[in-house]
């Protein structure tokens, strides 16, 4: 299946986060990823159990970057704009600057 606005195959970048995720968190049971396209590409939404939020951003950070740059490298195969937004239990959305490299 294929993105009419971006001419992604929808799934990739999905089942990649969903696989990384549940194997890293202790709830995977909880774990939540919503995929929505828009005109300025892909936007992954996850959410973990409270307790799992550290496993999910690591140190300073570091694994959610490393998991950004990741589906960036998907995305850049694609033609397509990937992002991933990570919502904390409380509701608010937690804000990790990838710098650029």
């Amino acid at each position: 299946m294929s993105d009419s606005t971006t001419g992604y195959s929808e799934g990739h970048d999905k089942d990649f986060i969903l696989f990384f995720i549940k194997q890293v968190v202790t709830k995977p049971e909880e774990v939540i990823l919503t995929r929505s396209v828009d005109e300025l590409g892909v936007l992954l939404t996850l959410q973990v159990a409270k307790d799992d939020m550290g496993r999910v951003i690591g140190k300073n950070g570091q694994t959610a970057k490393a998991l950004r740059i990741l589906l960036r490298v998907i995305g850049s195969k694609n033609n397509a704009r990937v992002n991933l937004k990570i919502i904390e239990p409380d509701g608010g959305e937690v804000e990790i600057p990838l710098s650029e490299f």
